[in-house]
């Protein structure tokens, strides 16, 4: 058995290219580098122009190699549902976008798949203190009022785990 090597690195989501880091940290292995390259354009493809983690395990001997897909931060999740670019300068004065809470929740439940969380609701509250943060808003509201909904129970059929 050979040993395992692993290359971490933050990829572009569909846009990885044999540049560095990745190509000159694959070269040296003895890989196919424009295969492992379009492996992972393809398993990023959701997470198109976010920062997604990825981890290549390459076992030296035998060449075969394992791509590891990490979760992109909750927020380019978060502005992608609120499909702009980026956060306001002057959050919690400024709105530049807004979410729905089935936005919310389906970034929770993305997050809470590598996260050690056990239930949705305090995922989703941290996804909404993200929204504060970036000047984005959660059905027309303030995520402070959301916040203080979900702690009310008022979301709780959305937020079942």
């Amino acid at each position: 058995m050979g040993e395992t090597q692993k290359i971490s690195s933050l990829v572009t989501g569909g846009g990885a290219s044999a540049g560095p880091p990745l190509g000159p940290a694959l070269g040296p292995l003895g890989l196919n580098i424009m295969e492992v390259i379009a492996a992972i354009n393809e398993r990023t493809a959701d997470f198109e122009g976010m920062k997604v983690p990825v981890t290549i395990s390459v076992n030296a001997a035998t060449k075969e190699y394992e791509i590891e897909v990490g979760i992109p931060s909750v927020s380019p999740l978060i502005l992608k549902e609120a499909g702009i670019q980026k956060g306001s300068g002057a959050a919690g004065t400024e709105w530049v976008g807004e979410i729905t809470m089935d936005s919310v929740a389906k970034i929770a439940r993305t997050k809470m798949e590598s996260s050690y969380a056990t239930a949705l609701k305090p995922v989703a509250k941290t996804v909404v203190g993200t929204c504060q943060a970036l000047g984005v808003k959660v059905e027309s509201k303030t995520p402070r009022e959301i916040t203080a909904e979900i702690d009310g129970g008022v979301w709780d059929e959305k937020l079942q785990d």
